[in-house]
């Protein structure tokens, strides 16, 4: 079992938890995941792990709450234990000095994003950052994601926060401007992911996405998570969770995130 030694709420229904995982803060390394179970009759969901203390033995997850385990976990107080969790799972982010890189966050996106960026900041690149949402009241790690940038830029959909616009019209913006990216990581919901992919594939810009399709075991056994990438299939949780944003198909994913909507609302119906 996992002990919740804090938990605080970011944003309009998301929340960081940092949980006592003592072995998993010590190997897991940027963009990497666990699976949790909430208690021993729940389902398993995957989490990214969005920092980690190895000294004090603990990792910290962000989470939006999208359907009935998310419900359950965020009702959860510190003190309160997570039935069991699984990782560091998930091939970590390939990182180096690649020169000048790019970090884009969508939504929650930017808690997945932000180890990364991390990562990339430590390894010696220029950074430059971008994060994004909705509305004001919807950023998160906008401090957290300043302190590791040379620059970072927010937008706001409906412009309650600097720029007016989506991440994508920021990214044209950067690239106006004659910077070229060497590389651009892109994480949040899907529409962002591919809006990204389709700007910067003319361009020739090396751009990676994380995906996060429906999983179950985390071992790449069940086969629920896979994904078509360059025309052929992969699992998410060994082959991933990253990918060349060039190569994967959207559309597909997309479909296939759609297929236990009508349970999972029914899901939440009963527990609600």
């Amino acid at each position: 079992m996992a002990k919740i030694v804090k938990r605080k709420d970011l944003a309009a229904e998301v929340v960081l938890m940092e949980l006592e995982a003592p072995e998993i803060a010590k190997k897991r390394k940027p963009g990497q995941f666990i699976i949790l179970r909430v208690n021993e009759q729940g389902e398993r969901i995957p989490l990214t792990i969005a920092d980690s203390d190895p000294d004090a033995g603990t990792i910290t997850i962000i989470f939006q709450v999208v359907g009935k385990t998310t419900m359950q976990l965020r009702d959860l107080h510190e003190g309160d234990k997570i039935a069991d969790l699984a990782g560091p799972l998930g091939t970590a982010t390939h990182i180096k000095n690649f020169g000048t890189a790019v970090a884009i966050g969508g939504g929650v996106g930017t808690a997945v994003i932000y180890p990364i960026a991390k990562g990339l900041k430590e390894a010696g690149n220029n950074l430059i950052s971008i994060i994004g949402a909705r509305t004001k009241n919807l950023l998160i790690l906008t401090d957290e994601m300043e302190k590791i940038s040379n620059r970072l830029i927010v937008a706001t959909d409906d412009g309650s926060f600097g720029v007016n616009g989506f991440v994508t019209d920021v990214l044209k913006q950067i690239i106006d401007e004659g910077i070229k990216p060497d590389i651009i990581y892109a994480i949040g919901p899907l529409p962002m992911m591919k809006a990204v992919a389709n700007a910067t594939r003319p361009l020739g810009i090396k751009t990676i996405v994380s995906l996060n399709p429906i999983m179950i075991d985390g071992t790449g056994m069940c086969g629920g998570c896979r994904v078509t990438v360059n025309n052929q299939t992969k699992f998410a949780c060994v082959d991933g969770p990253e990918f060349d944003a060039h190569q994967v198909d959207f559309d597909n994913l997309g479909q296939r995130l759609k297929v236990y909507n009508h349970q999972e609302k029914e899901s939440c119906k009963i527990f609600g």
